[in-house]
């Protein structure tokens, strides 16, 4: 509420208010943020590609397309970015929030509160808002069900939320929240469940509460799907819509869509396709069962974004259906570029690409389940980074990169109410920070200089409102810097310097590339060696920019690499030490979720439960992971059980010798590794050894959550099904590991196993 300058006397007819509005609530437009993950520039029907998106195209037919639009090039960073109208590193996230420490003030892994956002802005104004889907904005140490909450999206302004905290989740098996609760989905993959269109339901249930009880207030809609992030996953007619699409190959299908590119507009006709990107095998050197199989790896990753596509549609035909359509601004992006995580065969587990890891005879194996791929039964699957350079057509590179393929993304305005032209491309510089500006301007308001009692910072972009109706207004910034694990670049004035960190190499010596991008669209020709005065001053500008901004120090993390296949041998430091944890859970438990850093996968570790047992009692005392990779502890036809899954490609079990007495008893399963290279997991009940198994392959990280007394969203192991839950109280739960120094050579020949 704004300050009160009035009068109060003892009545209010002795009273004066100073509360005015400057525009009534029903003159105000909704605003709704589509945000796609992972779609590269030329993914999209609208911009190129021949992937079906007709609702997508539709907002583009009636709105605006801009095809100069640049993020951070990774996700979380590019959300932050969006949401606060700041550079990504001043907002506190750097990068992804999972490998973010609080080390700096970069590095956060949370949203700087000195720049609020637009749903904390847009609250000070009557807006009610609504995320729903992918967040990724809260530390992992915070993902919890105990908190702390205030980087929640409720605690960021949001006064709903219905989605996922992390990076990604199955699109069958999700991690889902409500608010400030973890929940299981309405239904089973069996019964038909997919998350995209649950995300789409929630949507407009929580827009029409909204419209029935305040009709005239506005909303604002953050509407973050999972596509087209892995793991890629559709319905099968989706997917089989794509049969023999992609035959052609890679090579082929980067030439169609580069001339649907220069036929719809969205590049210059002088544009130049930047030939294959280094590491990518040229389709007709591949094998017919390569063909095969990496042609249904785009199949499906076609099914899964029409899918997100005819969800979308879903929205924007209720907000038609209540009259809200034509005073809504639409603002749709993808967070970044096409990825190439899957690596050079593709990927029918993605999860073993966090974990390092090639699948041992990929095509092989993808072969026996090419009709699964993509579904409920088997597979968790990431397409092959020659797709990836097909995606970010005409550019070179990937998410991660700040080369276009990385950083230049499509973006889409629509706004019937107060867009008059339809349907046409602007080519003015954009980046993901202007779009906050922008959405103020629209307004007629100003952001607060207070929000929560914390003085906040100005916007660091700028309002691009200017375009929408003069395809020649001027650019609306001169300078943008970029850096994305240890990946750099600079924009000033229609030139671009660049240059790509290897990790564990010196950063002040590394190469820089120069692009005159307002004449070089695709960034196709380097120019450093005849420009080398230029180069000199954008790569001074650049450390300018980035002690303005926050962002050093620079320092290698887990995702800096230049190659796709580097990402097998890259680790986060050449030495460290991971300090010894402990956690103890006492009284009547309930399903909690006490989130990753109790996951030990790869050092010493002993989880011990305290219960009063009855003969027939089965359920979960302690999983951690799903269905892809992970580990449980459970009891089941009256005996202790651990299961170790090792990304579905081996199980490793033991059973207690003995059956479980009744009572109080205390159980245990001890992890143990060996000087072999390999682990051993021993079970323990009442201080009684009853059985070991060795484990031979390790999971390093799982971008999920630990459970005590519930199986999280999937099972770890095909033995259980879920609702699996321990039903008496879990009376003293406590979890323990052993600290280690760990160096590169060591991590490299103990623990990864690289296939």
């Amino acid at each position: 509420m704004a300050e009160f300058n009035g009068t109060i006397g003892i009545t209010k007819e002795d009273s004066i208010s100073s509360y005015k509005s400057e525009k009534s609530l029903s003159n105000r437009p909704n605003i709704m943020y589509i945000v796609l993950d992972d779609v590269g520039f030329a993914q999209l029907g609208c911009y190129g590609s021949t992937i079906h998106t007709p609702n997508i195209d539709k907002l583009a037919e009636g709105g605006l397309r801009y095809n100069n639009f640049h993020t951070t090039a990774i996700c979380s960073a590019t959300r932050a970015s969006l949401l606060t109208g700041a550079n990504h590193h001043s907002a506190g996230v750097s990068t992804v929030v999972d490998t973010l420490d609080g080390s700096f003030p970069n590095q956060t892994g949370y949203m700087n509160p000195s720049y609020a956002t637009t749903a904390e802005v847009l609250k000070t104004f009557g807006y009610t808002n609504f995320a729903v889907g992918k967040w990724h904005l809260t530390p992992f140490n915070e993902a919890t069900d105990a908190g702390p909450f205030q980087n929640w999206p409720l605690g960021k302004g949001f006064d709903r939320f219905y989605g996922f905290m992390e990076g990604y989740t199955d699109q069958y098996t999700p991690n889902l929240v409500k608010d400030n609760e973890r929940i299981r989905a309405p239904k089973t993959p069996e019964e038909g469940y997919h998350l995209s269109e649950d995300l789409a339901e929630q949507a407009i249930r929580l827009v029409n509460r909204q419209h029935m009880v305040y009709p005239d207030n506005p909303f604002f809609l953050y509407f973050a799907l999972g596509a087209g992030h892995a793991p890629h996953q559709a319905p099968k007619e989706y997917i089989d819509h794509y049969k023999g699409a992609f035959d052609a190959g890679w090579d082929e299908i980067r030439e169609q869509w580069f001339a649907n590119q220069k036929r719809l507009g969205i590049v210059p006709e002088n544009t130049v396709l930047n030939p294959r990107n280094e590491f990518v095998k040229p389709w007709n050197e591949l094998t017919d069962d390569e063909k095969k199989v990496y042609a249904r790896y785009m199949e499906v990753y076609a099914g899964f974004l029409e899918h997100a596509d005819a969800q979308i549609g879903k929205v924007v035909d209720y907000l038609k259906e209540i009259g809200e359509f034509e005073n809504t601004v639409i603002v749709l992006l993808s967070d970044n570029g096409a990825s190439a995580e899957g690596g050079k065969n593709g990927r029918v587990n993605q999860e073993k690409s966090l974990n390092l890891l090639e699948e041992t005879n990929n095509v092989e194996l993808t072969l026996k389940h090419l009709e699964e791929l993509g579904s409920s039964a088997y597979s968790n699957p990431h397409y092959p980074v020659g797709w990836a350079n097909a995606g970010n057509t005409p550019f070179q590179w990937y998410k991660s990169w700040v080369h276009s393929g990385g950083v230049k993304d499509p973006l889409i305005v629509s706004y019937p109410k107060g867009i008059h032209a339809k349907g046409e491309i602007r080519n003015q510089y954009l980046h993901v920070i202007d779009i906050a500006p922008t959405i103020l301007d629209i307004l007629g308001v100003d952001k607060p200089d207070h929000i929560k009692g914390i003085a906040q910072k100005p916007y660091h972009g700028a309002s691009f409102a200017g375009t929408f109706d003069d395809a020649e207004a001027p650019d609306v910034r001169h300078i943008q810097y970029y850096e994305q694990t240890g990946n750099r670049g600079i924009w000033k004035d229609g030139w671009k310097a660049i240059t790509n960190h290897i990790y564990d190499k010196d950063y002040i010596n590394e190469t820089w590339e120069l692009y005159h991008v307002a004449e070089d669209f695709s960034e196709s020709e380097n120019v450093a060696e005849q420009y080398p005065d230029k180069l000199k001053e954008l790569i001074a500008l650049w450390y300018v920019q980035a002690g303005k901004y926050g962002v050093l120090p620079l320092g290698d993390g887990p995702y800096l690499t230049q190659k796709p296949e580097e990402l097998l041998n890259v680790v986060k430091e050449n030495k460290f030490y991971i300090e010894p944890q402990k956690f103890s859970y006492r009284g009547v438990l309930h399903p909690l979720d006490i989130t990753t850093k109790t996951m030990f996968n790869r050092r010493n570790h002993k989880i011990t439960v305290q219960i009063a047992h009855e003969p027939n009692q089965e359920g979960i005392l302690y999983a951690a992971g799903n269905r892809f990779g992970g580990y449980v502890l459970f009891i089941q036809e009256n005996r202790l059980k651990y299961a170790y899954n090792y990304h579905r490609e081996q199980v490793f079990q033991v059973t207690s010798s003995d059956p479980l007495p009744e009572g109080n008893v205390t159980v245990q399963v001890q992890f143990r590794l060996t000087d072999k290279g390999t682990a051993v997991a021993e079970l323990w009940v009442n201080g009684i050894s009853q059985g070991k198994t060795e484990i031979t392959g390790f999971i390093f990280m799982m971008e999920t959550h630990a459970y005590l007394k519930d199986g999280g969203t999937s099972p770890i192991i095909d033995d259980y099904k879920l609702p699996f839950e321990y039903p008496s109280p879990l009376l003293k739960v406590e979890i323990e590991a052993a600290g280690f120094w760990a160096d590169k050579k060591e991590l490299e020949e103990q623990f990864f196993r690289i296939d």
